[in-house]
């Protein structure tokens, strides 16, 4: 006899099992054996695993068996290599995922941590000794006292916990506002229901903290360094220099400082004020800021070198990359960093009646997508070639977008530009895509069988990505690979004496807490270059954590300005927290700086 087969109480069960497992994964941090990880993830696969196909059934017990060896002291290097060829058979030959998924992760485990396995032979256990046991901490690049600063904000205590921030990022305003919160990903508040916004917890601390001053710079120090590029990694370099006791001057090509915080970066995302302000602060520790100063042509490189004891090179992405497609020199064919550059200017285009299209699938995409529909757009589309879930762009983001009335148009490929008899714009062509296989992490895509389309357009906004315009530089011995200068992880040049680099112009475009990162790491290297050991710390006392349990609790999120009203104006759309919601959603930390790991290396680092 045929029967429904229900059981309300296991299924949901096994969901809540599978969802606990998943948050689990999400929030582990940096300090995690990748040794038991990988040891961990095959005995989940024998448990799911039915057993049929031979590679299966005995490629995981053969896994299993000696990636215990190995974390028990019994294996051998020989293991090692067993479990590497075992990996692969079983990638080559299960059945089904279970089995070959297994397999491939089992591999590239091994892989990127040959040396790892090797110590818990020879050494009984990891190599690796994590600066940061805390995992908000671990993932900010610029490895920010998360938790602490958190606390100080449930405290009520906003000033210090300024201090605190600024102890590693000296631009607690702009990153309250723009910071991509790495952070956030991988908070083990995830285990209990979702991470803590940490984002909208610094904001409030940045509202309310009023006039916070720096900490005092400490004795001449008789050095003098030159920064090249007045943005977030300049700057911040600058800064902590400038706090050592080292004479800083800092050289800006545009008229104004603040790089892609400023050129690349809206208003309504971050107000010019807000990042004035936090420049101004930078400034007073004494820099000397030169601005419409062109290396290589106002003043050369060598002349900056001779004059100095050390410089930074920290040049910012202003070059835009081309689509490489007909008709892409027609009147109203502007690349993003231009349209940016202008506004970040105060330079408004009027884009009135007009219809607008943005190639590009990043958050200056969108940045554009959206400044267009403010700059008075008919209507704007988004066109990418990969499917919306493949878009780099912030989630939030692309639906802030949408919900403005913007269209994103995705799985479409650029393929030419119509011209009409004068020049100007009249369409894009686009060829639809289909996805494809998997390739460097995300799917790739090719051409699918069906005709190409005409999209109407006025303006087409290039948003594929920059570059660095870093010729002058290299003729001047600066090597680099591909346009980005050739630095080691200290930001030190090798073969170039007294010159370090980092940033944009070292990694490629990439996020403003990450060339903050960068500056820091500049700072110290530069102060060690020139024999000296200053050590910036910050004198804050950090609230013990309350006592009690930490039931389930709902994550306050931000929200923004009714979108018919944002979308007509340049006007921060984002709101604060109110008091009641940074209350209970700064009580959500786990305070992980105090309770697991984090208690065994005292919580912080109070010092770099």
């Amino acid at each position: 006899m045929i029967k429904l087969k229900t059981n309300p109480r296991e299924i949901a069960a096994v969901d809540e099992i599978y969802r606990n497992l998943s948050r689990r994964l999400t929030s582990d941090g940096l300090s995690s054996c990748p040794v038991s990880l990988c040891s961990a993830v095959v005995r989940l696969s024998l448990a799911q695993s039915c057993g049929k196909c031979t590679p299966c059934r005995l490629g995981l017990s053969q896994l299993d068996k000696s990636l215990s060896d190995i974390l028990s002291g019994d294996g051998d290097l020989e293991t090692i290599n067993l479990i590497e060829k075992t990996a692969r058979v079983l990638t080559a030959s299960a059945d089904c995922a279970i089995g070959f998924e297994a397999g491939r992760t089992v591999y590239t485990c091994v892989k990127a941590f040959r040396d790892e396995f090797v110590s818990h032979i020879e050494n009984g256990g990891c190599i690796s000794h994590y600066e940061n046991p805390v995992p908000c901490v671990a993932y900010c690049p610029a490895h920010v006292d998360i938790p602490g600063y958190i606390a100080l904000v449930n405290s009520g205590n906003y000033a210090d916990a300024i201090r605190v921030i600024r102890k590693d990022n000296p631009f607690p305003s702009a990153c309250a506002l723009i910071c991509e919160h790495p952070c956030e990903h991988h908070c083990r508040r995830g285990l209990v229901d979702d991470s803590v916004n940490i984002r909208g917890l610094k904001r409030m601390a940045v509202d309310n903290a009023g006039e916070v001053e720096n900490p005092e710079c400490l004795p001449d120090t008789g050095k003098k360094i030159a920064v090249i590029g007045a943005g977030p990694s300049g700057l911040t370099a600058a800064y902590y220099l400038r706090l050592m006791g080292h004479s800083v001057t800092v050289y800006e090509q545009r008229k104004s400082a603040g790089g892609m915080l400023r050129y690349g970066i809206p208003a309504y995302r971050l107000p010019r004020e807000a990042l004035d302000r936090e420049i101004a602060s930078i400034i007073s520790t004494g820099i000397d800021l030169k601005t419409g100063v062109s290396v290589g042509k106002d003043i050369t490189f060598d002349e900056i070198k001779n004059d100095s004891d050390a410089v930074y090179l920290s040049v910012g992405a202003h070059s835009d990359n081309k689509l490489g497609i007909e008709g892409e020199d027609g009147n109203g064919v502007i690349s993003a960093v231009e349209l940016l550059r202008g506004i970040g200017d105060g330079n408004y285009p009027d884009f009135s009646g007009k219809r607008v299209i943005v190639v590009g699938g990043g958050n200056v995409a969108m940045d554009c997508t959206r400044s267009s529909m403010r700059l008075g757009a008919e209507s704007v589309i988004c066109a990418y070639r990969r499917r919306k879930e493949d878009m780099t762009a912030l989630p939030e983001e692309i639906e802030g977008a949408i919900e403005e009335g913007c269209e994103i148009s995705t799985l479409i490929a650029p393929e030419k530009i119509e011209l009409d008899e004068k020049g100007n714009v009249a369409a894009l062509w686009v060829k639809p895509q289909m996805i494809s296989v998997v390739s460097r992490g995300r799917p790739s895509v090719v051409n699918a069988d069906t005709p190409s389309v005409r999209l109407p357009a006025d303006i087409i906004v290039v948003a594929i990505g920059q570059k660095i315009d870093s010729a002058y530089f290299e003729e001047n011995g600066i090597p680099a690979n591909r346009g980005r200068f050739s630095a080691d992880a200290t930001c030190n040049i090798k073969g170039v004496e007294g010159v370090f680099a980092g940033g944009d112009c070292v990694t490629g475009p990439a996020t403003a807490i990450k060339a903050i990162a960068a500056g820091k790491v500049a700072a110290r290297a530069i102060d060690n270059y020139l024999g000296f050991n200053h050590i910036p710390a910050v004198d804050v006392e950090i609230p013990n954590p309350k006592a009690g349990s930490f039931p389930a609790c709902g994550r306050i999120n931000l929200s923004e300005r009714p979108a018919d009203e944002r979308k007509q104006d340049f006007g921060l759309m984002e709101c604060p927290m109110t008091l009641q919601q940074a209350t209970q959603e700064s009580s959500r930390c786990l305070r992980c700086d105090h309770y697991g790991y984090g208690s065994f290396r005292n919580g912080r680092t109070w010092k770099w």
